[in-house]
């Protein structure tokens, strides 16, 4: 997964040439620590058809809010460089997110 901030957010996931996926979360957010690894293994089996980031909301909280993201986790998809759709919640199952995933590629 490719780390993104508030510098490469535009270039790496609004310029993007497939579907991206960005999970935002933050260091305090339990429910985020314990998603990230199934995230990561969702990332390693669409990785062809899909392009994941991960942006840590400290220091981005504008970029955060400029995105709507308003809490954690939010899994953000992206196509074209438009958002389509905003899964989030601390009941956000990595079942749940692979059937986006899979709206998307």
């Amino acid at each position: 997964m490719l780390e993104v901030d508030k510098n490469s957010f535009e270039e790496e996931v609004l310029q993007a040439e497939k579907p991206v996926m960005v999970d935002f979360w933050g260091e305090s957010c339990t429910v985020c620590l314990e998603l990230m690894p199934g995230v990561e293994e969702l990332a390693e089996k669409y990785s062809n058809e899909m392009k994941f980031c991960k942006l840590n909301i400290k220091g981005n909280r504008r970029l955060a809010m400029s995105q709507q993201v308003m809490g954690l986790p939010s899994m953000v998809f992206y196509v074209d460089g438009e958002k389509v759709e905003h899964l989030s919640g601390d009941d956000l199952t990595i079942e749940e997110i692979e059937e986006e995933i899979k709206k998307h590629i």
